[in-house]
This record gives structure tokens, sequence and C-alpha cells, in this order.
């Protein structure tokens, strides 16, 4: 089954130091929420690290299925949550779910795996302006994705950004 991905970076793919996001933009996680969401059925695929980093009255992460991928045996999720080892076994099952749209919502090491396969589609990217402390990086786009869309600059406090969207070809 087809997915995308979604993410925020910034000028040198930082996605996230310590588990968090390196800015506090609303309007980056109203488009988040517009875009999983949308006026659809659909789901959202993190790994175990990005699902902690949520807050805690926020998951899990509401008008979408959520899955979360991780090895470790003593991970627990709540029962409405899907939980599988890899995402080979969490596509095969949301592929029986009758789904609009899939998105991979981070990490990491999860965005690196994602954006190789060729199920992978499509890619809504959050670029923030700036330089940013981190240890976790967005993987670089591969040649075979093209920028199909593109808002202008937007502010919001001391970060500038923009919304961009690449499509694989063909």
């Amino acid at each position: 089954m087809n997915f995308s991905i979604i993410a925020a970076m910034g000028a040198n793919n930082e996605i996230g130091k310590n588990g968090i996001m390196p800015w506090d933009i609303k309007a980056d996680l109203k488009h988040f929420a517009q875009v999983t969401i949308g006026q659809k059925n659909n789901a959202v695929i993190m790994g175990r690290k990005t699902w902690e980093s949520i807050p805690e009255q926020f998951r899990p992460l509401k008008n979408r299925l959520n899955a979360v991928l991780s090895r470790r045996t003593d991970f627990k999720a709540p029962d409405e949550v899907l939980h599988y080892e890899s995402l080979t076994q969490v596509l095969k099952e949301l592929a029986n779910k009758n789904l609009d749209e899939i998105f991979i919502i981070g990490g990491g090491s999860l965005y690196h795996e994602a954006i190789r396969r060729a199920e992978c589609q499509k890619i809504y990217l959050t670029e923030v302006q700036g330089h940013f402390l981190a240890d976790t990086y967005f993987p670089p786009i591969p040649p075979e994705f093209k920028k199909t869309g593109e808002t202008n600059l937007w502010s919001e406090g001391q970060y500038n950004f923009k919304f961009i969207i690449y499509e694989k070809n063909g």
C-alpha cells in the first residue's frame, strides 16, 4: 500500500534533539493535523520515540488510526493503537483496513527506512530556515522525487518556513 511522509526540518535536515523538535511553530502543527486528518479515513505510523514525544493528553492522535513501531518487548500501546515490530508488518496489516491515506510521521530511523521504499509516493515537508542543534536528521530526498508544490515564506515568532510537497515521478 502506498504511503506519504510528513516532516519538518531545518536547513541541515535537522528534525530533533533529545526527542524534541528544535522549534515550536503552531502553523506547522496545524498543517500537520490538516494534512494527516484531511477529510478521509487515514492512518499515521510512527516509531516508539515519536509516540513518547507526543504529550500524553494528545495520544493517540485523534481522528487517525495510530500505529507505533517498536521492537521493545516492554512497550505497551493503548488498545486502540496498533503495535508492530516492522514497517513491512504494519503496511501489510493496514492494506486490509480500507484506508484512504497512510502517513509516516517519524522519527529519524523510520524516515530513513520509509523514504527508500517503493510505496513511498509523496513527501510533505516543512522547511524551517535556520540551523538548529540536533541529534536526529531527515534523510536526503531521493532524485526520483520532484517538487510539485511550495508555499510562499511564512513567519511565526522567530521562525521563517515554507510548506513543500515532493512527489515521486512515474
